[in-house]
């Protein structure tokens, strides 16, 4: 549903993660500079609407584009006085079509990410949070059963409390993204919805700005989205996720609620696994309980009991064998569909327990590793497929299937199957 700091303010939830699914960027205040013009060139995707040529046709057909709109939105209920208002004067933004096909060279591990998502300014900027609005988060607590450590850390990952949501016009976005390029189906679904919003009054035009995606607000809101989790929490007859913090708290709550979070269960718990573990264990399909966990050797970091043995979990080792481990609840599982990638649902699980007054990770990571480049990534996943290895298509983006594929090719070899893709990986692959 909502945004994403994958793209420092250009993620939006839905499209964004499920296009880039990628680590989060540094959610850092960039320069003010002149916007980008697009390039004029194809973009990278190949796709036949996002050739040049087809761009630029695209675009001289905006304005009839949108007027074509018209039908849809009148089974919106949406008046031909607001769809005028709202369209009167709309171009096309194409510059949105470098950063649709764009595929940046994440070079970042997995913990430094944690490093940059949580820091102490950051939690320190969300206890601020948590005091300011206590009076808020009491009252969502007791209604809609989700923890409020959990919705800051959304807040402060999203958009560092507020302070990076983007900024572009989500209306010109979405309409841009409706008529141009590859996404127009899925985008115009986005446009109509972001019409609703204004038609509805639940925000002004001010105040509807966000990512390059139409992601806005501190959480990072989908105009889809907004329609189905946003709540008048304050009671003033609008939804303003933007605005107010009892409606933002609220209606972030209510996406958690609805996707499946269980009130008073954590995320999951950072885990020591024993010098000959099964790592094929390690996959997102299985799920055990904790007690069987422990019959697998596995033990809570720092010594620490599990709370319910009952609970059931899967095994997430980032690092393979060279760092900490993770047994994942249901509640993480629900943080994924905020944003479908571990590194930023372990990032807001993290940053939750620090701000309820949690110690940082117990185990070291293997910071020696050198991070594999986009095209080495992509290259790893084309050698693995070539030796029966299925990653599926190669774009540099390792998730479980990758994961698999390597810790395949590991055990084909004699290595610790842990799926972990390091530099020693891809020379293996290259012989």
């Amino acid at each position: 549903m909502l945004g994403g700091a994958f793209l420092l303010g250009a993620a939006a939830h839905g499209f964004a993660q499920s296009a880039q699914a990628q680590p989060p960027a540094a959610a850092v205040a960039p320069t003010p500079s002149p916007p980008k013009e697009w390039t004029g060139e194809s973009g990278s995707s190949g796709h036949p609407q996002m050739q040049a040529s087809a761009i630029r046709a695209a675009a001289a057909n905006f304005e009839s584009c949108v007027e074509g709109m018209w039908p849809l939105a009148q089974k919106r209920n949406i008046s031909r006085a607001s769809f005028d208002k709202f369209t009167s004067g709309l171009t096309p933004e194409l510059r949105i079509m470098d950063l649709i096909d764009a595929q940046p060279e994440f070079t970042k591990a997995f913990w430094d990410y944690l490093d940059i998502l949580v820091s102490e300014a950051r939690i320190a900027g969300g206890r601020e949070i948590l005091a300011k609005h206590k009076a808020v988060f009491d009252k969502v607590e007791k209604q809609y059963g989700v923890d409020r450590y959990i919705i800051t850390a959304i807040w402060g990952v999203e958009s560092n409390y507020g302070t990076l949501g983007g900024d572009r016009p989500v209306l010109r976005s979405t309409a841009t993204l409706a008529c141009v390029g590859r996404r127009q189906a899925y985008f115009r679904d986005e446009f109509l919805s972001a019409l609703e919003i204004l038609h509805r009054g639940d925000l002004k035009p001010e105040q509807l700005i966000g990512s390059w995606a139409g992601a806005f607000g501190p959480t990072q809101f989908m105009p889809t989205s907004f329609k189905r989790y946003a709540v008048d929490f304050d009671g003033d007859g609008r939804r303003d996720v933007v605005s107010s913090a009892a409606d933002l708290i609220a209606s972030t709550a209510n996406n958690l609620k609805k996707d499946g979070w269980i009130p008073a269960e954590t995320w999951g718990y950072e885990v020591v696994i024993p010098k000959g573990f099964n790592y094929l264990l390690a996959d997102r399909s299985k799920q055990l309980t904790l007690t069987e966990w422990q019959g697998h050797g596995i033990k809570r970091a720092g010594g620490k009991a599990f709370p319910q043995l009952n609970e059931k979990a899967y095994l997430l080792v980032p690092a393979g064998n060279q760092g900490p481990g993770f047994l994942m609840l249901q509640n993480f599982r629900v943080i994924m569909k905020y944003n479908p990638a571990e590194a930023y649902a372990l990032a807001i699980g993290y940053l939750a327990d620090r701000l309820r007054g949690g110690e940082p990770f117990v185990q070291a990571w293997p910071r020696h590793e050198p991070v594999l480049t986009l095209a080495e990534r992509r290259e790893l996943q084309e050698l693995l497929n070539r030796k029966g290895f299925d990653t599926g298509e190669p774009n540099g983006r390792l998730g479980p299937k990758s994961r698999a594929a390597v810790r395949d090719f590991q055990q084909s070899i004699g290595l610790v199957p842990d799926g972990f893709a390091t530099a020693t990986i891809l020379a293996r692959l290259r012989r």
